[in-house]
């Protein structure tokens, strides 16, 4: 059976004998495509950006979204050309070049969770490597600006063969807690999600914690199992909506600021995204 020994969570020298990354992966597996993806996320006090990868079966896209919320603009753009170089990542190095945006930016090194969870009620399964607090600096070029930036951001690395239908919310951020210490998270709903062995995260630190279930209030809140709840102020959004028949999504990912309590830990101040995000896939 597929999905037998999970949800698995590490690193660990037990991880389960699957087709996993960096080994190579079918595009097809027990009547379901591959879906993989890889996202990185900078959220500064001024600048937020994010680019990524993503593949369904041997179809694919990238796209990158910036929001300068000192000059208060936003700028978006999705590819779907085959083998588009406007979103490069490449190990610890994003670069995008594309219309209205240069960006070249290095990931610095960050403690990883590591979770593989099954997904639908028959033998899919995801897997995905988070790690939130990531050091990222580089310089950003847009028309009229040249900024060298420096601050935290995530990396998310994920694929598998979930549920032909997968509807999920998620959120991740860095921050400061009230006493100064530093934090930063990835919580989700809806997809790789289980009691135990989730790949929800809280950083404290640098040293990750899985928290219990939570709750997302749409796009608007995170509510946590102890009773806690982190409220979230939206700046820019991504929306975007394709029906390819086979395969179809509605997605929405929004810059923000987050204040509240994040598991019983008061937040200082807090930036980074919330998504939702419905799959036929």
């Amino acid at each position: 059976m597929a999905n037998e020994g999970l949800p698995w969570r590490g690193p660990g020298a037990d991880r389960p004998a699957l087709p996993l990354p960096p080994g190579p992966m079918p595009v097809w597996r027990d009547g379901a495509m591959r879906k993989r993806w890889r996202y990185v996320g900078f959220y500064g006090e001024r600048l937020m950006l994010c680019a990524a990868h993503a593949e369904v079966g041997p179809t694919g896209q990238c796209f990158w979204a910036l929001w300068d919320r000192g000059r208060a603009t936003e700028l978006d753009r999705t590819s779907l050309r085959p083998g588009s170089r406007e979103v490069v990542l490449d190990g610890s190095r994003l670069v995008i070049d594309a219309p209205g945006l240069h960006a070249d930016l290095r990931l610095g090194e960050a403690e990883a969770i590591e979770s593989i969870c099954p997904s639908g009620e028959g033998a899919g399964w995801g897997w995905t490597r988070k790690r939130a607090g990531v050091p990222i600096e580089g310089v950003v070029e847009t028309p009229g600006l040249r900024a060298p930036v420096a601050g935290f951001g995530v990396d998310d690395e994920s694929a598998g063969y979930q549920a032909r239908h997968t509807s999920w919310h998620w959120s991740a951020g860095v921050g400061t807690a009230a006493d100064g210490r530093a934090v930063a998270w990835n919580l989700v709903e809806g997809i790789n999600d289980p009691l135990e062995r989730s790949e929800r995260a809280i950083w404290v630190e640098g040293i990750p914690r899985e928290p219990a279930p939570v709750r997302f209030a749409g796009l608007d809140g995170v509510r946590f199992a102890e009773g806690s709840r982190l409220d979230f102020e939206a700046g820019a959004e991504r929306a975007r909506d394709d029906n390819f028949l086979l395969v179809r999504s509605t997605y929405r990912h929004r810059f923000g600021t987050f204040t509240g309590r994040l598991d019983g830990i008061e937040l200082g101040e807090g930036r980074g995204v919330m998504e939702s995000h419905d799959a036929l896939w």
